[in-house]
């Protein structure tokens, strides 16, 4: 499944991460050095990442944020999933004195680890809690739909489900912002290509290998996403995108104030993920999304480029005790349809109804509502584009 560091001799890597040349639409320079590197030191001039000017430029959107938010019940709204970057957001914001509502979309698979996680830290921080739990057999036939289709994205409806109920939170208390956890420089720019999903995508999916109808899913169409982003303008911010930060710093800060405990590798808190992360893109499409977080490690001088590219050739990826077996039980998978899924021919989302030619076409309107802070940036780059399939 994965190459031994003898034989990476055939295969091109970037000179300055550990990108190679099976990421798709990847393009080298006369360096060596791959075009998401250069992605990341763009958006790096552009948000003054960990400079004086980004710390500026989120103390005054901070400062709009309260402003906004004066006289309501809370003036921001935060995902939490009991992981590493969210746990800390949510202190961040209480730090900048914001009044944040935790959002959290519960697809039934979290894992006791994160659950305590998010009760800790929102309870020492005195942060209250909103979640949209759905029916368990309804999330199980969702991910059973994605699993029997053989396209990668079997946890898409888990994402998509999130960004709703937070737009949902928002619009219920009258919220115009969302803080996001994310950070490019700890989580490095995920390739653009075969990995893609929306709402028409999940529903294609569902309607044409579920078996239960859509109850409690909330399901993003495009027109909720433009009423939630043109119409209620309600702005996505990154604060992780302007200041300086260190995911091993923040996981170490989390366990000595909190009691929070890491959950064994990036996006390992819900046993979904994990099986996506950990067994079914590496062995079915041969995909292992280590690279991101490993070559964003390696460009932040976190670890050695040669360090990354031993742990991700020569180690496979951590896979928790039972996980298969468990996702066996839940979906109702014998032995033998598991094994015959897995040695199906890989699909992709361009095989499916989506909305990425609806979006293409929308580009000047996109990249309006992305310099509005409307839609994040990694948004217009990555579903207003054309990409390479092939």
């Amino acid at each position: 499944m994965q190459a031994e560091i003898s034989n990476t001799a055939n295969i091109e890597i970037c000179s300055r991460c550990i990108y190679d040349n099976s990421v798709p639409n990847i393009s080298f320079d006369e360096g060596g050095v791959c075009n998401y590197c250069h992605m990341v030191d763009n958006l790096i001039a552009e948000y003054h990442t960990g400079k004086p000017e980004g710390e500026n430029t989120i103390r005054e959107i901070v400062s709009k944020i309260k402003k906004d938010g004066k006289d309501k019940q809370y003036d921001c709204i935060i995902g939490v999933s009991g992981g590493t970057d969210s746990s800390y957001m949510v202190w961040w914001a209480i730090q900048q004195g914001l009044r944040p509502l935790a959002v959290h979309y519960d697809n039934t698979w979290n894992t006791s680890i994160a659950t305590e996680n998010i009760r800790k830290v929102l309870g020492a921080l005195k942060v209250d809690l909103y979640t949209h739990v759905i029916d368990n057999k309804e999330a199980d036939d969702i991910f059973k739909a994605f699993f029997i289709a053989s396209v990668p994205e079997i946890e898409a409806s888990t994402d998509l489900a999130l960004a709703e109920t937070m737009y949902r939170a928002a619009a219920k208390y009258g919220i115009k912002y969302v803080l996001e956890g994310h950070s490019f420089m700890a989580e490095g720019i995920s390739p653009l290509g075969k990995n893609y999903f929306d709402g028409k995508y999940i529903s294609s999916i569902h309607k044409k290998y579920g078996k239960l109808p859509m109850k409690t899913y909330p399901l993003m169409t495009f027109w909720k996403f433009i009423k939630w982003t043109a119409f209620y303008r309600i702005k996505k911010i990154r604060p992780l995108w302007y200041i300086r930060y260190s995911k091993e710093e923040a996981k170490a800060f989390l366990e000595k104030e909190f009691g929070w405990q890491y959950y064994g590798g990036h996006h390992l808190e819900n046993r979904m993920t994990s099986f996506f992360h950990g067994i079914y893109c590496p062995q079915k499409f041969h995909i292992d999304y280590r690279n991101n977080s490993l070559s964003a490690s390696v460009r932040s001088g976190k670890i050695t480029r040669d360090q990354a590219i031993e742990e991700y050739y020569n180690k496979p990826p951590y896979i928790e005790p039972e996980l298969l077996g468990y996702f066996k039980k839940r979906l109702k998978l014998s032995d033998e349809d598991y094994e015959r899924v897995m040695r199906d021919e890989p699909r992709y989302w361009y095989e499916f109804p989506t909305y990425k030619r609806r979006f293409e076409r929308l580009r000047p309107f996109f990249f309006l509502l992305m310099k509005a802070h409307l839609v994040p940036h990694s948004f217009y780059m990555k579903y207003c584009f054309p990409v390479k399939t092939a």
